[in-house]
């Protein structure tokens, strides 16, 4: 389905019985609705699942220098006004700070929120020395090539399954298939401008606070602060506990930054992401 917020049509994906308490996901900065393709059976029995496009990705509107946590948060809100109520929101890095801004921002819009390695820092930093850069900007480079040459989704996600990924094995090594598929399409259907703002060498968005409690049910699941990609590091999820004492907080050991892709940790997120539902009722 399409949804509007203000100026922009939004690509909003729907699952599940229309009158079961929603769930909303939330995908990464160069990723789409597909990258939950795969969660989506786990859910859609009990939940109404909701995949987002943000602007600049998959099918939604391009909003070229209008790519912030703000503006994602706006699509965010505009989507759990789509499904008619509080909803559950899940999200994924950039994802995942979209959903705890929106929790701080509109909390009559969440009902729990569950984020996945995001970028909540518990002080101002950029992602200086962390390995997702030098991806971020071959991507830079590459996507709009990729996009003119209209290479197709199934050759794209061959090479990328014999490139190296940030933590050094081969994606193909590292990641669901499924994962590459969904990795293609999201890079095939960006505005590669939505990697300006993190490449441009400011420090990441702080329309998030980390000082401020979330005031809601939550879960952060980080990947192992030992990994070159982790987003999420050890001193912010501790400090995440501290504002958030009620909240649950898991570390995925060995993992890197893409959690739920990864062949030795998809199991174990869904695992913490099921246990964590079960607890709302």
């Amino acid at each position: 389905m399409e949804i509007r917020n203000g100026d922009l049509t939004l690509h909003l994906a729907t699952d599940g019985p229309e009158d079961a308490p929603p769930i909303l996901l939330l995908h990464g900065i160069t990723s789409c609705w597909r990258t939950w393709d795969w969660l989506v059976p786990h859910l859609a029995d009990r939940y109404r699942v909701l995949r987002l496009d943000f602007r600049g990705h998959g099918r939604s509107d391009r909003a070229a220098g209008e790519y912030h946590v703000a503006g994602y948060v706006s699509d965010a809100a505009a989507a759990v006004d789509a499904a008619g109520g509080p909803s559950i929101v899940l999200g994924h890095s950039l994802g995942g700070v979209t959903t705890a801004g929106l929790t701080q921002h509109h909390p009559d819009l969440v009902r729990a929120a569950l984020m996945e390695d995001p970028p909540i820092p518990a002080a101002a930093r950029t992602l200086e020395g962390n390995s997702l850069l030098d991806g971020f900007r071959l991507m830079r480079q590459s996507i709009p090539m990729m996009q003119e040459q209209k290479v197709p989704e199934d050759v794209l996600a061959g090479i990328l399954a014999n490139a190296p990924s940030a933590t050094g094995p081969t994606f193909g090594t590292l990641v669901h298939p499924d994962g590459l598929s969904s990795m293609a399409a999201g890079m095939l259907h960006v505005d590669a401008t939505v990697l300006d703002p993190v490449l441009s060498g400011q420090p990441l968005d702080p329309f998030y606070d980390p000082n401020a409690p979330l005031g809601r049910p939550a879960l952060l699941i980080t990947a192992d602060p030992t990994a070159p990609d982790a987003v999420a590091r050890a001193e912010d999820a501790a400090r995440f506990a501290e504002v958030n004492p009620g909240a649950t907080v898991t570390v995925m050991t060995g993992a890197g930054h893409l959690i739920h892709d990864e062949l030795a940790s998809r199991d174990r997120f869904l695992a913490a992401v099921t246990e964590f539902l079960a607890t709302l009722g």
